[in-house]
């Protein structure tokens, strides 16, 4: 018998695991068929949910119920899974329903059920969402306009913005549509403050891995490693760590 590699990369996924504390009551049409375990696959506006990443994660799903120190520490009917995306996916779908015989609910507002499978699953359609209940989900994608929309967006922000969960979001947004910011940035006052406090941050950031960076430069060199293979663990250029050195 031979083992097999079953993948061409290490597994890692690009996904976010909430995890539901049972006494809290979750009020948002979004997290009503959530339970303990919640897998979530967020797709960017300009990409789509294809069946090849429905299964990816359905696979990540079946992983964190058994990658465990004891047999059935998680069960599996805790876990859920959301998917996240700009358009409805109607390949996968389709597929869905004529390969899995799961069947698509719209429960509506943007909410769809994939109903006959042992996990709740969900579909959320941004577009779709309700803009009053889910506003900032509607507000992570690439096409903000300038003018009244990111200025209701910064409006909203200024009542949150010495929240960690809130700036966190914004930043994303900010960075997922900066030419439109800029341009709405030289006609708000609200928003020249916001970017300014933006590019201080990136800068200290910036500033602050610099530092760390150039601190393992030196230390693995006091320790005797080569420009070459200094470089490679430090995962920078030769030429980075020549200009570090001198």
């Amino acid at each position: 018998m031979k083992e097999y590699l079953l993948g061409k990369k290490p597994l890692q996924m690009d996904i976010l695991l909430i995890k539901k504390t049972k006494e809290i009551p979750i009020q948002k049409s979004i997290g009503r068929i959530f339970r303990k375990h919640n897998i979530i696959e967020y797709k960017s506006p300009v990409d789509y949910l294809s069946i090849n990443d429905f299964y990816k994660v359905y696979a990540y799903a079946c992983l964190y119920q058994s990658d465990t120190d004891k047999i059935n520490e998680i069960d599996p009917e805790t876990l859920t899974i959301t998917f996240v995306c700009s358009r409805f996916p109607q390949k996968l779908c389709q597929h869905l329903t004529e390969v899995r015989g799961i069947a698509v609910e719209n429960i509506g507002g943007g909410i769809y059920y994939l109903k006959g499978d042992p996990f709740p699953i969900q579909l959320l359609i941004t577009p779709e969402l309700s803009g009053e209940e889910n506003y900032w989900i509607q507000n992570l994608r690439t096409d903000l306009k300038a003018g009244s929309e990111i200025r209701s967006l910064v409006a909203r922000y200024e009542n949150h913005k010495h929240s960690k969960d809130y700036e966190a979001v914004m930043d994303l947004i900010t960075r997922a549509n900066w030419e439109e910011m800029e341009v709405e940035r030289k006609m708000c006052d609200a928003l020249k403050e916001l970017l300014s406090e933006e590019l201080h941050a990136e800068n200290t950031r910036g500033k602050s891995e610099g530092i760390s960076l150039a601190k393992q430069v030196f230390k693995l060199s006091a320790q005797g490693f080569q420009p070459t293979a200094i470089a490679e663990k430090c995962n920078i250029s030769l030429e980075q760590v020549n200009e570090i050195l001198e």
